[in-house]
């Protein structure tokens, strides 16, 4: 079943579903000239609470800003776009897509003459690598697509066409059996998933690739070492060589998406014992407290919204 909702914000107005058109030569569509984020808004006591919306949004114009497409909109009016429509569609737990992207004026590559377009919608959405994998985790294997070179694309900023490569690795994995796949970096270092941050736990120490490894700066990657620094573990941001996923005791992907899910096995080979490690579930189990209302709010991360 198609995931949908009754409105949607399209360009400054809440306008039903149906309605939120573009036309078949709108550049983005051709070129993938767009930029956008994934937030989530998690239900606490009936109300919608979205999740780090102003950290997003700042990506999200730092994106504008590498893609060369201006922003229309402040971080503010996003936030309040994004407010308008979880009411609208009285929405209390959802998966928030804003995105912006270059319509029709022209099919030339640089777009730089069409018109900017703007949307937020909200949907209902689900764990995203499935909720029996938050508990058990995930088989995924290491990609033969790697992540792209530096000076090629921008792997910091969320524009829409470089996630062709994330497709790549993902249609990969789901056809050879898993559900996710790791890719490398163009050096052969470990990068990140299709849509997700790693983490790679060995002897009580938590890695991650650093940014200069081809990954996203995620948000929800820095809630997991925010949380996890708290508990008392250490972090630690450094290149991992692809054998590193095989010694480790845990791995753990996380992303707005994916929240934080565990990895059972890389390449059919047991991480660990093969099943949730007990460092991830500290960490998996501080986030959730977090934003299922159960754990105090310590870092100021949910904004609630006043559905009635």
């Amino acid at each position: 079943m198609a995931m949908r909702a009754d409105y949607i914000w399209m360009n400054g107005n809440v306008i039903p579903w149906e309605q939120a058109t573009v036309h078949v030569f709108t550049h983005a569509l051709h070129y993938g000239s767009s930029a956008f984020e994934g937030i989530r808004a998690y239900d606490i006591g009936g109300d919608p609470h979205v999740f780090r919306g102003r950290e997003h949004y700042e990506r999200l114009l730092f994106s504008c800003k590498v893609a060369r497409i201006p922003s229309p909109y402040t971080v503010d009016e996003w936030l309040a776009a994004t407010e308008a429509v979880l009411r609208a569609n009285k929405m209390a737990s959802a998966y928030v897509r804003p995105l912006v992207f270059r319509g029709y004026n022209t099919l030339g590559v640089d777009g730089r003459n069409c018109p900017i377009e703007s949307i937020v919608a909200c949907v209902p959405w689900g764990a995203y690598l499935g909720k029996e994998g938050l508990e058990k985790g995930v088989d995924v294997q290491v990609s033969s697509w790697r992540r792209m070179a530096p000076d090629t694309l921008n792997a910091l900023a969320k524009i829409g066409g470089q996630y062709v490569n994330s497709q790549n690795v993902v249609m990969e994995a789901k056809d050879n059996g898993f559900t996710e796949g790791i890719a490398l970096d163009i050096y052969g270092y470990v990068s990140e998933g299709s849509g997700e941050n790693i983490f790679v736990i060995h002897k009580g120490v938590i890695y991650t690739p650093p940014l200069g490894n081809s990954i996203l700066g995620g948000i929800t990657r820095n809630c997991a070492v925010t949380i996890a620094e708290d508990l008392g573990y250490t972090v630690k941001e450094q290149v991992i060589p692809r054998e590193m996923l095989y010694l480790a005791d845990e791995i753990f992907f996380t992303g707005t998406a994916a929240e934080i899910t565990p990895v059972r096995s890389v390449d059919r080979l047991p991480v660990g014992n093969g099943a949730r490690g007990p460092i991830t579930e500290a960490v998996q189990a501080r986030f959730f407290g977090i934003v299922e209302g159960e754990l105090p709010d310590k870092w100021g991360w949910l904004t609630p919204v006043k559905l009635g």
